[in-house]
């Protein structure tokens, strides 16, 4: 009877695997290395070799990019999670919570600005003196930059 190992997460991969199982490319790799997203282990001949719990973290990655959440706050998640083994459920659940939280307050701003949006867009204004774009005269400058009629964006920490 033949046994058959089952993978481990901290069995090592060669680059071309996690490229093959993973469809990011090699330098989206390399890239992710040089930002400390991912971490590999090096043979004494310099080939990169990943151990297999890394892949999760390229799939959490690849659904941060997605949603619009910068690999600069990926990166800052992703500190807090250990590089020598797989992360615990508790460790994903922490920033799954994190980032629930941020998208869902990303998700309220959008709604608001897509009701502004449908508001403005060929509305026909009969009163300029109360549309949210209108500025005549520059009257609005004095107060600050951008659109000063439209509610500001509410601060993500908040």
């Amino acid at each position: 009877m033949v046994e058959i190992k089952r993978p481990s997460p901290t069995d090592l991969l060669t680059i071309g695997e996690v490229v093959r199982r993973t469809g990011v490319a090699a330098s989206a790799l390399h890239f992710y290395e040089r930002k400390g997203l991912i971490h590999t282990q090096r043979t004494e001949g310099g080939t990169r070799l990943y151990p297999r719990h890394v892949e999760r973290r390229i799939a959490i990655i690849q659904v941060a990019k997605r949603l619009g959440i910068p690999l600069s706050e990926v990166a800052e998640q992703f500190q807090a999670l250990p590089t020598d083994r797989m992360p615990s459920l508790r460790d994903w659940n922490r920033l799954n919570e994190h980032w629930r939280a941020k998208l869902t307050a990303r998700q309220r701003e959008l709604e608001r600005l897509q009701s502004e949006m449908s508001q403005c867009i060929g509305c026909g204004c009969v009163s300029l003196s109360v549309c949210l774009v209108m500025n005549p005269g520059d009257v609005l400058g004095q107060d600050g930059q951008g659109a000063r009629r439209l509610q500001p964006i509410e601060d993500e920490r908040a």
